[in-house]
């Protein structure tokens, strides 16, 4: 059968999985919607949170980004894989034992103020949304190639089909959803890698075949630093990120991490605060499998990019570089005339144009895989992009329905009106996210690390100081998060809508990014607090004997 036929299929067939189990778990109560009934096994939250966090980012662009960046692409997977260790720690069980639906709750009842309330339901939506830009853009890409449609009508698709399930089952539903799509985009993941290590390395675990050797004896490293050097790039296995923006990156992903919302909130499902540890252990057990794979991954897509492509005549292309080249992700442009693609770090000399986002999406079709194998790796795409698309969603409804409505503005409001609120306000943040899935401010990876710098320059101090100092007062957290999430807002937005063409490190402040800028933002946030609680009063005693009760292990809960 041809790949559109297997598309159909098997995209066809999760989607129709997804539906039916949001049909089958649809939220009754503002409880499920919320928070599923706060009674979600471990190991089904293990595997909901994994899906919820391996977004499209992981799944199609960060192998992307390693192909292309080498070793300098490698700040997103220890940011990452870092950034959950650090949640699962430091936030995720006493955020447990907090008991509240959401962190704008967690943050207006910690801080004792409707004011710190308003700017954490600020802070979630923008980051919300800055994040779901770059999901909608991933499903856009797979719908693109796959279905033959135009990028905005796949976005627009993806909008309709996560409006459903996110709408109508909340979060039981998004969860028990959220299940099969990890089950759908792990396999998606590992089967196409798995089959190009034996090919390539005669290895079955692809990650001792990414320090294996290929068929003529060559070291894959070693092939990869030999094809940098040929066409005129940097070593894959060295850097050439200035070493501070390399750190800074990296501490903002760790730290965003810590500080997203929709994931915090999956430790609000578990009936008891030692589950959330115990779900925490799961998920970074379900996370690692593609983590640990996505280098290899990056490495065997590099060889064979450049092997069927590099000084091959245009007319002599494989199939997948003109079915590719139709999105307009894949561009040709022969300027010596002689018809032959010369692809090369020089961009004076270089012809060839590939978007990152396409490498594990088009890694298959490269290497000459079955059909069936490429349908399904689009399936894991848009398992991975709607599950975080739809956790997102989900944070901006609540936060205007729960915190906005429900908590500052109408507190006599009913479940079923609140309930109504809530999917009202998550069908307007579709519409929102379709726009900017449609016009996105960068790379999905690129995207979605703006996001995780914005969590962490201003979610991060307030919940971390909130646990662990107990004289933090709301005047404090306030100033933080104003400064930090204007500070590191106003710097992204600049460098990459105002002037992008200072977009580098001759202009950027202490050589750092807008990517890693967060992890500032950050240290800004805590300086003002800090500096803030010095000169005014200290919160309410029961305020301080509450961080002492959910910080001090007590009775089980």
């Amino acid at each position: 059968m041809e790949i559109q036929t297997w598309t159909f299929i098997i995209v066809g067939a999760t989607f129709a999985l997804y539906i039916g189990i949001a049909i089958w778990s649809r939220a009754g109560t503002t409880k499920d919607f919320y928070v599923a009934g706060g009674n979600v096994p471990p190991l089904f939250n293990g595997m909901a949170t994994a899906a919820d966090w391996m977004s499209a980012g992981s799944f199609i662009s960060m192998a992307g980004m390693i192909a292309f960046l080498g070793y300098d692409g490698s700040v997103y997977l220890m940011g990452w894989t870092g950034g959950y260790v650090l949640l699962a720690l430091l936030l995720a069980p006493y955020l447990r034992k907090f008991g509240k639906f959401t962190v704008p709750d967690f943050v207006g009842d910690r801080y004792y103020s409707s004011g710190a309330r308003m700017v954490a339901v600020f802070c979630a939506v923008f980051i919300s949304f800055t994040y779901v830009a770059g999901q909608m853009r991933g499903t856009g890409i797979v719908f693109s190639r796959f279905l033959n449609v135009e990028i905005e009508i796949g976005v627009v698709i993806g909008m309709i089909i996560v409006f459903f399930y996110a709408v109508m089952g909340g979060m039981k539903g998004i969860t028990y959803t959220q299940v099969a799509q990890y089950c759908v985009l792990i396999f998606a993941y590992l089967v196409p890698v798995i089959f190009i290590s034996i090919m390539m390395t005669g290895n079955a675990l692809p990650q001792l075949g990414f320090g294996g050797t290929l068929e003529d004896g060559t070291y894959l490293l070693d092939r990869l630093d030999g094809l940098s050097e040929e066409l005129g790039l940097a070593m894959y296995t060295s850097g050439n990120k200035p070493m501070i923006d390399v750190f800074f990156i990296t501490a903002a992903l760790m730290i965003g991490t810590a500080g997203l919302p929709h994931v915090i909130v999956r430790f609000f499902t578990v009936p008891r605060v030692r589950d959330a540890r115990t779900s925490a252990g799961y998920a970074l057990i379900f996370i690692v499998l593609l983590y640990s794979t996505a280098p290899a991954l990056a490495a065997f897509a590099k060889v064979n990019l450049v092997d069927t492509i590099h000084n091959t005549q245009y007319s002599e292309v494989p199939d997948w570089f003109t079915n590719w080249e139709q999105t307009g992700l894949v561009e040709f442009n022969d300027l010596n005339n002689d018809g032959i693609i010369n692809y090369s770090g020089d961009p004076a000399t270089n012809e060839l144009r590939i978007d990152p986002d396409i490498i594990v999406l088009a890694n298959p079709e490269i290497a000459g895989l079955p059909n069936w194998v490429i349908g399904l790796v689009a399936a894991g795409g848009l398992a991975a992009a709607l599950s975080t698309a739809a956790g997102l969603l989900l944070v901006i409804s609540t936060s205007v329905a729960h915190d906005l409505f429900k908590r500052t503005l109408k507190p006599d409001l009913s479940d079923k009106n609140e309930l109504w609120i809530a999917r009202i306000a998550a069908g307007f943040a579709v519409i929102v996210a379709g726009y900017f899935g449609i016009n996105p401010p960068g790379f999905v990876a690129q995207t979605i690390a703006f996001a995780f710098g914005l969590a962490a320059a201003s979610f991060f101090p307030a919940i971390i100081l909130g646990i662990f100092y107990k004289k933090m007062n709301k005047e404090g957290a306030i100033a933080g998060m104003i400064v930090g999430v204007f500070f590191t807002a106003s710097y992204i937005i600049y460098f990459t809508f105002i002037r992008p063409e200072l977009n580098n490190p001759d202009h950027w402040l202490f050589g750092i990014s807008p990517e890693g800028i967060g992890t500032l933002g950050m240290l800004l946030n805590m300086a003002v607090a800090l500096v803030v609680v010095r000169f005014t009063k200290s919160p309410p005693q029961h305020i301080q004997e509450l961080v002492e009760n959910i910080r001090v292990p007590g009775k089980r809960s």
